[in-house]
């Protein structure tokens, strides 16, 4: 299969790249939160096309491959490139052909977060309404990637920090290189540092006193440590990253696509549920998984002594 790219070429904004009209970020929609992810995945017919400067698309057998692509700015996101990051993981979804996403970054650094001439100084413009209109963006592309069936690797080839650590953190799987420093900087510009659902993803991976450091004093830790208190879940060698953190996305892709799927949001339901609750969820959701076609296949290729092929 050929591989499928696309790399943007400017900052082009289709019709479709706002949630409800096409004026403007401060026109990005009233609706709440609840509601416009409810329709996130029609917001743009085909996020795919004609993508802002700063991201490249491509599509290898089974794996997506996103990579955000402002090396002279550490990768830096822009509002284009948060709404084209929130309509290609709402769109994933329905590539059911893709059994596994790769999120990367060009050049030195996976991403330090947003771009300061963009987006500070716009946001200190901004009424109340329009910033809210843009956390809620934001917080949408988390959204989006935890909602996204496929499971997520990070390959993290260099600093990552503010929103670059957010996006590394919403991924389901982290590898990083020795330069991967990581850093949750929203407190050193005056903001809660519990931003994009870092407040609610990280204790979970590093425990609450170890997140209450990371979140209250915005220090940088680097890739070791990172991946000592669990954070990262593996650091390999800059020159092995992408070989290694492709190896994985491909062998996610070899597995069961339904099982994988159910336990990417097993994991996030049941921290929020009680023993007896997660028990019910378990026994439903297995009875389900026990109807898909892998289950089957999982019996006869063991029958057969053969590696499984699953859909």
């Amino acid at each position: 299969m050929a591989k499928e790219k696309k790399r943007g070429e400017g900052a082009k904004l289709s019709p479709f790249d706002m949630p409800a009209k096409a004026k403007g970020e401060e026109e990005e929609s009233r609706a709440p939160a609840s509601s416009r992810r409810e329709t996130q995945a029609s917001l743009d017919p085909d996020p795919f096309r004609d993508l802002p400067e700063g991201l490249v698309y491509e599509e290898e057998p089974r794996v997506g491959v996103i990579t955000l692509s402002r090396p002279q700015k550490l990768n830096a996101l822009t509002f284009e490139m948060y709404r084209a990051l929130r309509d290609i993981f709402a769109a994933l979804r329905e590539r059911r052909h893709l059994r596994a996403v790769l999120l990367t970054g060009e050049g030195r650094g996976f991403c330090s977060g947003g771009d300061v001439d963009d987006i500070i100084g716009e946001l200190l413009k901004r009424d109340p309404e329009g910033l809210r209109n843009f956390t809620r963006l934001t917080c949408d592309v988390v959204a989006n990637m935890r909602a996204c069936p496929q499971p997520i690797v990070a390959a993290l080839n260099g600093t990552v920090a503010g929103a670059g650590a957010a996006l590394a953190l919403a991924s389901d799987l982290r590898i990083a290189s020795p330069d991967a420093k990581i850093s949750f900087l929203f407190v050193r510009a005056g903001l809660s540092a519990a931003d994009m659902a870092a407040g609610w993803l990280l204790p979970r991976l590093v425990g609450l006193g170890r997140a209450t450091e990371l979140l209250m004093l915005g220090d940088t830790i680097s890739a070791e440590e990172a991946q000592r208190i669990g954070l990262y879940n593996h650091v390999v060698p800059a020159n092995k990253l992408q070989e290694v953190a492709r190896a994985l996305a491909n062998r996610l892709a070899d597995g069961p696509s339904k099982g994988i799927a159910v336990t990417k949001e097993t994991l996030d339901r049941q921290l929020s549920m009680s023993l007896a609750e997660a028990l019910e969820w378990d026994a439903r959701v297995q009875a389900e998984c026990m109807q898909h076609p892998d289950f089957r296949e999982a019996y006869d290729a063991f029958l057969g002594k053969r590696k499984p092929k699953f859909t």
